[in-house]
């Protein structure tokens, strides 16, 4: 069915397929990799037939757990089908296979003159099929969206081992049920994509960025509307609250205004002349909420070193504790402010270490909770305050996840933003699409009983 080099099942082997970047490890009983559709067609045909469970996984870099083999069977590992087919400049389309890695679609893309817009931070390693699987964000979700916007067309084996094809090549296409964003983020529980019909946009002509600095994560909130309500559309909008600051400080210094408690970062982009005035309306905004300052980029060297303290939160706040449990609460922008305070309640009543940064524009904050497991007592603190996270973010209106998933982590709180009766419909269309439950099993839906994730055991 597969060549020798293809499979792996030895122990050491396995084990480089039992984690993601979220928690947890699940060994499969064995690793395959297929490099064409009718090797994944054969895969999932025996799977279905002998009742193992398949996990598809693309580079392991899902914070939700969606790729993790819970319940063993086949890690099915699709990086190797890793042809980018066909940048269309006609119809401005991309025909990729799932292993193509994010950044290299969007660096040929470029090459083009076009532009790819999802932009997970993991996008330097991450597969485009991991992308479509939890329909992945990025900071350019605020103006652009998110993965799901720009998937038009896809290539799908079923549960059972079949064929199909959704959309294609038009950007209008209304024939009948649009089965392509139902397989965009159902991570991998209703089939295998193996070929994907991707949009792209023309790359806009300029872009210039600014940092405005905050004594008070309130203001910063505040500002962040601000810009949104007086007609300003920035390409990025993130923020990074004093902890954050003071991590990415202790990493690799970078002249961060460390006694503050927030900067946000701002960039807009589009026709030059629009993107002159608009980085100074937005400068002139943010002193209006009270910035004590606001660094505006003179050029592209300037722009890029503004943005080098977000890139480096993830890693520096990894060096305070081993254990980091990521999550991506999403509220309503105007709830941004509300959130934040919430946020503080919650890490001193369960006085744990809570960072937050993330895309405020479009209110997909990032709090980041870092703990050491080897602390039971802290990791059941952690474990009581993440349940409070989700139920602040679902109270003002919010979302469980704005980018990142369900997997395993965030499954025990479907029902609190679903309802039984969502969740139930959620469950009906599984069953329809995979009746033995073959394909990524235990993601997405709680177990009976399963009310708050477990991370102490």
């Amino acid at each position: 069915m597969l060549s020798d080099d293809r499979v792996l099942d030895s122990l050491d082997e396995r084990y480089s397929y039992s984690f993601d970047a979220s928690f947890g490890t699940f060994l499969p009983d064995v690793a395959v990799f297929p490099v064409t559709t009718e090797e994944v067609v054969n895969v999932i045909k025996l799977a279905n037939r002998e009742k193992i469970p398949v996990t598809p996984r693309g580079g392991g870099t899902s914070l939700s757990g969606g790729p993790l083999p819970v319940a063993g069977g086949i890690a099915l590992v699709m990086t190797r089908m890793n042809r980018l087919l066909e940048i269309d400049r006609d119809n401005l389309v991309a025909i990729v296979e799932p292993g193509v890695i994010t950044a290299e679609l969007q660096r040929r893309a470029e090459a083009e003159g076009l532009f790819y817009p999802p932009d997970p931070s993991s996008s330097n390693v991450s597969t485009i099929g991991g992308n479509l699987a939890e329909n992945s964000g990025g900071p350019h979700g605020l103006k652009y969206g998110v993965t799901k916007h720009y998937v038009i067309g896809l290539e799908v084996v079923t549960p059972q081992g079949e064929i199909i094809r959704t959309g294609g090549m038009t950007v209008k296409n209304v024939t009948g049920y649009d089965l392509t964003p139902l397989i965009v983020g159902s991570e991998g529980t209703l089939g295998v994509i193996t070929k994907a019909i991707l949009r792209l946009i023309p790359k806009p002509r300029a872009r210039k960025a600014l940092m405005a600095v905050f004594n008070d994560l309130i203001d910063s909130g505040r500002a962040i509307s601000g810009v949104l309500t007086n007609g300003i559309l920035p390409a990025k909008m993130e923020i990074l609250d004093n902890p954050s600051i003071r991590a990415v400080e202790n990493y690799q210094p970078i002249g961060l205004p460390v006694e503050a408690d927030a900067i946000i970062l701002i960039e807009v982009d589009g026709h030059p002349a629009a993107v002159e005035d608009e980085i100074n309306r937005a400068a002139e905004i943010c002193r209006r909420y009270r910035a004590k300052e606001v660094r505006v980029a003179e050029n592209e060297r300037q722009r890029e070193e503004l943005w080098r303290a977000r890139k480096l939160v993830s890693p520096a706040i990894t060096q305070v504790k081993p254990t980091k449990i990521s999550e991506d609460a999403t509220v309503p922008r105007a709830k941004i402010p509300e959130m934040f305070e919430r946020l503080r309640q919650i890490r001193d009543k369960y006085n744990i270490h809570l960072v937050v940064f993330g895309h405020a524009g479009d209110g997909n904050l990032h709090p980041n909770i870092i703990a050491d497991i080897r602390d039971k007592d802290e990791m059941r603190r952690v474990e009581e305050a993440v349940g409070e996270i989700f139920k602040a973010a679902v109270e003002l209106g919010g979302t469980l996840s704005g980018e990142h998933g369900i997997g395993t982590m965030k499954a025990p709180y479907m029902e609190m933003e679903l309802g039984p009766v969502g969740l139930d419909m959620m469950r009906r269309i599984k069953q329809a699409w995979d009746p033995d439950n073959i394909l990524n099993p235990y993601k997405i839906f709680p177990q009976p009983g399963q009310t708050r994730v477990v991370l102490s055991e």
